[in-house]
Order: C-alpha cells, then sequence, then structure tokens
C-alpha cells in the first residue's frame, strides 16, 4: 500500500479546440507551494518528477496504456463517452459487469417514438456543431441531454406501421456558460434555437460534471493536508458530488456543486465511513475549490467491520445462509409477449411501446387494450413515466441542510440506471432492452440490460368463487393471475430504485417503486444512545457505533398522460360520504353513497389525501358510454403513501412544490413535462407543476395529464444496516366502467397437462 507520503493518482479531463484529453493528476497530500503535478495521456513530454513521484507515476503509466487503448477501442467512441458509461456521482476503479453488450451501430428507427439511433445522435452532434451557436472550435461546450423531439400526439396516434414520420432531436446545451435548448431536425439537417424563457436553475449534469468535480479537491492542498490530519490515507478517498439545492443570492450564476468525502479503506460499503463535517464546495465550471468546511474533526470515522454486504465477504467469512431451495419460473413454450421493432410489446389484449430516456428512466407510451367483447383496440394511457424524484434529509445541520436532491432533474434518474443482473434483478424468463444515451461530447453509448420485460406469477388469484355446500352446486372456479413486468434500477450512488410498471391481463396498470441499497449515514461521536445527552437531536437512529441513519423523505411524482378511449377526458373526485337515514325509514341509522363531482378547473384537481375523507379519482371519457349508460373510466388506486411536511416557504419545498398535493391534473401541454421544471439544478421553483396548475386552466373534457406522488417517509433502523432490505409501495390506474363486464371471464384455468413437469437434481 502507498504511505499517505506518496503522491496520489487521479483522473481528470480537459477539453482543448473541443478535443478531450485524459488527464492524470499526481497530487500530494501535504500542503506545499507545487501540490500537484500533472500527467497527460496524449502528452510526449511528460513533467519532470520530484523522486518520490516515481511510484505515482509508475503506476500512471500502466493506466494510461490500457486507457489509450480503451480510447481506440470502435466501442467507446471517446474518453468523454467512456467516463459517462459508469454512471456514478464518484470516480473509483468499477469491476467490468458482466452484461451482454449489442450491436446497435446499425439499428434504425421504426416507430415515432423510437428513441434516437446511434446513427442519429452521432448525426445531431455533426448538425450542431456547424451551428454558429457553437462558436469556433475553442467555445467550451456541453451537451447535456440529447433526447427525441417527439411528433404531435394528433400525428403519432393516427400513424400506422409503414407510413414515414419525422426525426428530431431536443436537445439541452451548455455553451460558453449559457444554457441553450435546441432542436435539430434530422430530416433537414437544420437546429433551431427555441426560446424557454427566463428560469432559474441549470440543465441536469452530465456524468462528466460528476466525475471531474470528484478530482476538483485533490488539486487544493487544503483539502488534502485535512485529508490526511484526519487520518486517512488519500489512496482510500472516495467522494461524492452532491447537488446544493438553492438558499440564496450567494449561490446565484454560479454552477456550484457539494462534494463530501469517504474512507473506503477495508470495506468496498464507504459509505458507512463518511470523513464527517468535511464539504468542499466546488466551481463546475471552472473546477475552482472556493470553499472549505470542516467542522467534524471531534467525529470519529465508523469502523470497517461488518460493512462490507458482497456474498463473496459472506462466503470468505462462512457468513452464508441457505434459507430457501432455487426457484425458477420455466416457459416451455417460451414467453407470452413479443417484442416488434424493438421497442413495441405485445401481450395477452396489451400493446404498448417501451423505451429508455436518460432522464425519466423508462417510459411507457401507447398502452392500449384489446376489449374482448368488441375486438376493438382502445387507448388507455399515452405516456407515463417518472417525471421527478425529490429526496430531502432531515437534519439542518451545515453538512446536512442541503441535501435535498432531485435525483431525474439534478442527476438523470435513468443515467444512474445500471444493468440489470440476470437471474436475481429479472427472472431467468426475462428479456432485456439496452439504452442509448449521449456523452457530454455528444458521441453516443450504450447501457445494456437497462429494463427488463417479463411475465410474472407468484400465486396471485385472477378471480375465484366456490359455491357453499349448503346449495347443492359443486362449483369451484379460479384462474390464475399472471401479470406482465417492465422493469428498471436506478442506482443513484447509494440508493438503489426499482420501479415496475406490472400489467394485468384485467386491464388494470401497477406501478411500484422500490427502495433498496445504502443508507447515506452520518459520523457520530456516540457508539450507544445511553452516551447521547437527552437535549441532543441526532436526527436519526444510531444503527452501529459512531453511524447515524439520518430521518429522510422520498417522493416520486409520475407524469401519467391518461387518453380513456380517446383524447378528451374529464376529472372526477367520487367523495364517500356518510348518510344518515330519516326517522323511520329504516332499521340503519346511517350507510355510505358516492357523491360524483367533475372538476371544472385544475384547482379542483388538486388532491391532498385523507384517510377520513375518503374518495375515489376517476378519469372519464364523457363522449363513450358504457351500454348500461356509465362513463368508461379509469380510477387511480392509492396505496399506502406519505406526503411532505416541510414547511411550504422551505427553500427545498419550494423547489419541490409539486409534492404539496398527492394528485394534480394539468391540461395537456408539451412543453410541461418534468414536475420540477426543465432545468431544476439551483432553481428557485418557479418553474413547477405547482405553478403551472395555479393558471387554473379549463380541464373538463380535455385532452389532460395526471401527476400522481408516491412518497415514503423513512425512518432507518437497525435492519438497514449495511444494506437496506427493499420495501416498496404502489398505486394502480384501475379500470371502473370501462368494459361491459369482467375482461377476463374466458380465462382458462391452469392444467397439469400444460405445465412443465420439473423434477429435483439428484443432489437436491
Amino acid at each position: 500500500m502507498l504511505s499517505s507520503y506518496l503522491d496520489v493518482p487521479k483522473l481528470l479531463t480537459i477539453t482543448v479546440h473541443n478535443e478531450t484529453f485524459a488527464l492524470f493528476l499526481c497530487v500530494s497530500p501535504v500542503g506545499r507551494e507545487n501540490s500537484a503535478s500533472f500527467f497527460v495521456v496524449h502528452s510526449h513530454n511528460p513533467p519532470a518528477m520530484e523522486p518520490r513521484q516515481k511510484l505515482c507515476y509508475l503506476l500512471l503509466f500502466t493506466v494510461s496504456l490500457i486507457f489509450l487503448l480503451l480510447n481506440a477501442s470502435d466501442r467507446l467512441p471517446s474518453l468523454s463517452s467512456d467516463l459517462a458509461s459508469p454512471s456514478r456521482r464518484f470516480i473509483r476503479n468499477q469491476p467490468s459487469a458482466s452484461t451482454r453488450h449489442s450491436d446497435h451501430s446499425l439499428d434504425v428507427p421504426k416507430h415515432p417514438l423510437d428513441p434516437l439511433t446511434v446513427q442519429e445522435i452521432n448525426r445531431v452532434r455533426t448538425i450542431l456543431l456547424s451551428h454558429p451557436t457553437f462558436g469556433s472550435v475553442s467555445t467550451p461546450y456541453a451537451l447535456h441531454s440529447i433526447a427525441l423531439h417527439e411528433p404531435p400526439k394528433d400525428f403519432v396516434k393516427s400513424w400506422s406501421k409503414g407510413q414515414p414520420f419525422p426525426r428530431k432531436a431536443s436537445v439541452v446545451a451548455r455553451v460558453g456558460g449559457d444554457s441553450y435548448v435546441l432542436t435539430v431536425d434530422l430530416d433537414k439537417g437544420s437546429t433551431k434555437v427555441e426560446n424557454f424563457g427566463h428560469v432559474s436553475g441549470y440543465p441536469t449534469m452530465t456524468i462528466e460534471d460528476m466525475t471531474t468535480a470528484t478530482v476538483a479537491p485533490f488539486a487544493d492542498a487544503r483539502f488534502n493536508l485535512t485529508i490526511t490530519e484526519r487520518g486517512v490515507n488519500l489512496v482510500d478517498v472516495a467522494c461524492l458530488p452532491l447537488s446544493l439545492g438553492w438558499y440564496g443570492k450567494r449561490e446565484e450564476n454560479r454552477r456550484l456543486i457539494k462534494v463530501q468525502c469517504y474512507s473506503s479503506k477495508d470495506t468496498v460499503n464507504f459509505y458507512m465511513r463518511p470523513i464527517e463535517g468535511l464539504t468542499v464546495l466546488v466551481d463546475m465550471d471552472t473546477k475552482e475549490v472556493i470553499e472549505i468546511t470542516d467542522k467534524g474533526r471531534d467525529i470519529p470515522i465508523p469502523k470497517a467491520a461488518d460493512t462490507d454486504y458482497r456474498y463473496s465477504h459472506m462466503q470468505a467469512n462462512h457468513r452464508t445462509v441457505d434459507l430457501i431451495n432455487p426457484i425458477s419460473i420455466e416457459q416451455p413454450n417460451g414467453p407470452s409477449f413479443v417484442i416488434e421493432d424493438d421497442h413495441q410489446v405485445k401481450w395477452a389484449n396489451w400493446e404498448l411501446h417501451i423505451k429508455a430516456d436518460a432522464r425519466a428512466g423508462v417510459i411507457i407510451s401507447r398502452a392500449q387494450f384489446k376489449d374482448p367483447d368488441s375486438g376493438e383496440t382502445r387507448d388507455v394511457m399515452y405516456k407515463g413515466y417518472a417525471s421527478e424524484l425529490f429526496v430531502p434529509y432531515m437534519d439542518p445541520t451545515d453538512a446536512w441542510y442541503f441535501k435535498t436532491y432531485m435525483d431525474a432533474g439534478e442527476y438523470g434518474f435513468g443515467l444512474q440506471a445500471m444493468p440489470l443482473d440476470p437471474l436475481n434483478d429479472c427472472p431467468r424468463n426475462a428479456r432485456f432492452m439496452d439504452g442509448v444515451f449521449a456523452a457530454g461530447d455528444g458521441k453516443p453509448y450504450v447501457r445494456s440490460n437497462m429494463i427488463c420485460i417479463y411475465e410474472s406469477y407468484g400465486g396471485d388469484i385472477g378471480w375465484r368463487h366456490s359455491e357453499s355446500p349448503i346449495t347443492g352446486m359443486p362449483i369451484r372456479e379460479v384462474r390464475p393471475k399472471v401479470t406482465l413486468v417492465v422493469r428498471m434500477a436506478a442506482s443513484v450512488a447509494n440508493y438503489d430504485y426499482i420501479v415496475d410498471w406490472e400489467f394485468q391481463a384485467d386491464g388494470l396498470i401497477r406501478v411500484k417503486v422500490g427502495l433498496s441499497g445504502i443508507l447515506m449515514i452520518k459520523g457520530s461521536p456516540y457508539t450507544n444512545l445511553q452516551d447521547k445527552p437527552d437535549d441532543e437531536d441526532l436526527y436519526g437512529t444510531i444503527l452501529a457505533e459512531n453511524v447515524v441513519g439520518v430521518i429522510h423523505d422520498h417522493f416520486i411524482t409520475f407524469y401519467l398522460d391518461m387518453d380513456v378511449d380517446g383524447t378528451e377526458n374529464s376529472f372526477v373526485k367520487v367523495n364517500i360520504q356518510k348518510q344518515e337515514t330519516s326517522p323511520g325509514e329504516s332499521p340503519r341509522k346511517s350507510y355510505l353513497k358516492a357523491v360524483r363531482t367533475i372538476a371544472k378547473n385544475e384547482k379542483d384537481a388538486q388532491v391532498k389525501l385523507k384517510l377520513y375523507e375518503p374518495a375515489e379519482f376517476h378519469v372519464i371519457n364523457p363522449n363513450k358510454k358504457t351500454r348500461v349508460g356509465n362513463p368508461v373510466g379509469y380510477k387511480v388506486v392509492a396505496a399506502g403513501t406519505a406526503a411532505s411536511l416541510l414547511d411550504l416557504d422551505d427553500p427545498p419545498q419550494k423547489r419541490a412544490a409539486f409534492t404539496n398535493n398527492q394528485m394534480w391534473v394539468t391540461p395537456y401541454n408539451a412543453s410541461e413535462q418534468w414536475a420540477a421544471g426543465l432545468f431544476v439544478y439551483q432553481s428557485q421553483g418557479e418553474d413547477t407543476l405547482a405553478v403551472w396548475s395555479e393558471r387554473n386552466r379549463p380541464i373538463e373534457n380535455k385532452d389532460i395529464v395526471m401527476w400522481y406522488t408516491l412518497g415514503f417517509h423513512h425512518i432507518p433502523c437497525q435492519e438497514d444496516f449495511p444494506v437496506m432490505p427493499t420495501v416498496s409501495s404502489s398505486f394502480d390506474l384501475k379500470p371502473v366502467n370501462f368494459f361491459e363486464r369482467n375482461p377476463i371471464l374466458g380465462v382458462p384455468p391452469n392444467r397439469d397437462t400444460e405445465l412443465p413437469v420439473c423434477k429435483a437434481s439428484a443432489s437436491a
């Protein structure tokens, strides 16, 4: 192991005339005048070295050689694109994932909503760089987002397979320190600069923003000295780039980020070993260290013991437990779903379009259901996805008050998606989809196995009825419930989110979010709760010696463009009220009745869920009726959820005002897709769902969008240490008078002759 007095290699990138170079940085931990030396991979003249730097550069030579070989590969188009691929909040040496890599270089779009292909992203970049906005070759730029600019909704709904369709890209860029929104017409080869109005905030960070921000502190001698004085070897330091929200004018007119660090000595789970109280404020554009705050010198770094969660580590320490036998769903006839043209999925009576998205993760579009009685394919939902995630931590102290993350708008929920692990993330019968994204330099890269699709059966029942013996009718009718699951998982640094879209044969859609991963913990001077003074607030729970799990919330706001049997829909609140009977009317004193109210304007549809004021929430098509006269519709069925309790004037809540209600309904507007606004980073909250809804626009019998927020309060407990068991919650979109009768009435029961016979192995 390198001594703490030896220089430490770090990776950095620089761009000269828009050409990216790999830069390796040898940083000395001691405070001296020349505290940083640089070695550029492409340089023909390495710098002069001091004797104590030789070991550092010997290591760098080996790493550089490997880096150059990788950079020459056709699969990795640029250094910048390669840096984008790991999609982490920190730079670490990561083992290669065991995933299948598909060649997407020849992909062509087959549907108007198909994501941009590798060829299209390359063409977008070429067109952009010839535009005057990007100035001369020396003008610094970054492409924060390159995504499909979707055709108008009317066009998509009337399009038929085989017909041509336009291809445009929506681009968010930073050029010379200014933000731009551009539309690139791939058919015409032209670029249009869009007017997005005057709003605060900056675009979603690129992966390059995140990685280079974590390197910046190591070029500052003060930081290196602070680390060594805290007893940490610089080679063991892992850092996270943390978005800082917005708390006043001091943070305006500069793209800022805060960096906090951990010790990875003796564990891969460095999150459990914070260097508490040490915060570095960095300018993301200049990479300048603006401020270093160290208010935790009296707080020890927690021990590494019992923090490693890897199975290989458990095996080596004889701590594995085989509680269950292996289980798998076998489908000898293959799956019941088909994937056509790469993104179109057909299963049971469902048809839907699925694609990966850098910001939202996974987008479900054109969800339609074939009516079992009429044979008509009917619209249910035009588009659905996770629009924003708000994660505020409940600690007002200096090193924690700003931790109020917007994981989609600041970090990119899809950018943080990791390749799914076959057999563990998804069962044996799953099929996988890749994501194709653009790095900060505009070059494409592939996120393999980002989405999986599979059929799930866990012994659930679709419907059943058995007759009591007293009727004399020996009837027992049961139908199994099999669902189609579309899954993605994002690892936003320590936290893992599992997002499932479940489609049932009876027309129900269940949206489920699972939380797992590792807590963001706080170092503490206390090893036992009895050591804490009664008047001191820990802001969380002691989980282990010197480890506090801080209380926090998770809010996931979903965009749900419901088109129930057509575009013109209405929102109906069905209040369930107690009705008292008149004297002498009945032996009963009270009963419940349903009182329906159609929302006329947006404010009528702002909903806070209340346990003792129950209601149903329907999206109906008032222009379509069932045989007996009921308007066709779908309803939102809330499960366990949570509401934000923060003060409405608290800066984080102003930015996350879209969580003030659990439901909102707005008229469809193609520019209103992100609940926290287009530019979220350091935004002040003036371009959010809550602001749009204040316009109080008409929504009756209109093309409307429903927004639903799924919430979690998380008070950590010891069972969350060192990695959390998954906790889940969900909501349903359920047919309500959409069908004339039970749509799975004709589904057959399971029969022994149709099921595979699985035998245990001889060794079992």
